[in-house]
């Protein structure tokens, strides 16, 4: 089968709430989502999953209206930080060098986060949506958390999450097997943004790759 994950769009900024931070998407994330819809819709779609946060569903929703689904929501797709009181895009984060980037670089976690703990529901939900949907092309759409935690884990990276930057509604493809083999097809796909100009700023890091595994499906694949 093929596995889409997909980045949620840019959302509304939230500093310091009451309660936790689920911001929808601002306007450029809706544009963002849009793109993202017109793009997949041209492809053969079975089924799409969202994570549980405003975000997700907002970015999903185009495209199930286009496909005409329904999406299914899996609550362990959620991010890792899905408790926060604020939302501040990474893109900011990173462009004033705050210490909470640099932090997300080096595999640090903060607050009461364990990131074993964290790899371990994403691995689970998203095997368990691979399962349900052999022979099938299936969108998922989530967080740079839980994408990062994934693709980390099939490549067997020491800390989960970290090594790349996916840019919003950004596609990641991975082809997996029945028999457990996992194969990362392409990282950051982000044709629809240049194409629709939905995104407020270039793509960063754009890059595919088609690597291939040959370890035995018994073990964790690793995919370089």
């Amino acid at each position: 089968m093929e596995l889409i994950l997909v980045r949620h769009g840019l959302p509304e900024r939230v500093v310091a709430q009451a309660g936790a931070a689920d911001p929808h998407l601002n306007e450029t994330g809706r544009k963002q989502a849009d793109a993202l819809g017109e793009y997949l819709a041209t492809e053969h779609i079975d089924a799409v999953w969202t994570s549980p946060m405003n975000r997700a569903r907002d970015t999903a929703q185009p495209l199930t209206e286009r496909l005409r689904l329904v999406a299914q929501v899996h609550d362990d797709l959620a991010e890792w930080d899905r408790e926060s009181a604020e939302y501040i895009p990474v893109e900011e984060l990173k462009a004033t060098n705050d210490p909470r980037w640099i932090a997300l670089q080096t595999g640090e976690w903060t607050g009461n986060i364990d990131p074993l703990e964290f790899q371990s529901k994403v691995v689970v939900a998203i095997d368990q949506i691979i399962s349900t949907h052999t022979g099938q092309r299936v969108v998922v759409v989530c967080h740079a958390g839980v994408i990062g935690t994934y693709l980390a884990h099939i490549l067997q990276y020491a800390k989960p999450g970290g090594f790349f930057h996916p840019e919003y509604t950004s596609i990641h493809r991975v082809i997996a097997s029945a028999r457990g083999h996992r194969t990362i097809k392409t990282l950051n796909e982000t044709t629809h943004l240049y194409v629709r100009g939905s995104s407020d700023a270039t793509p960063t890091s754009a890059s595919t790759a088609t690597p291939s595994s040959t370890t035995p499906p018994s073990t964790t694949q690793r995919t370089t």
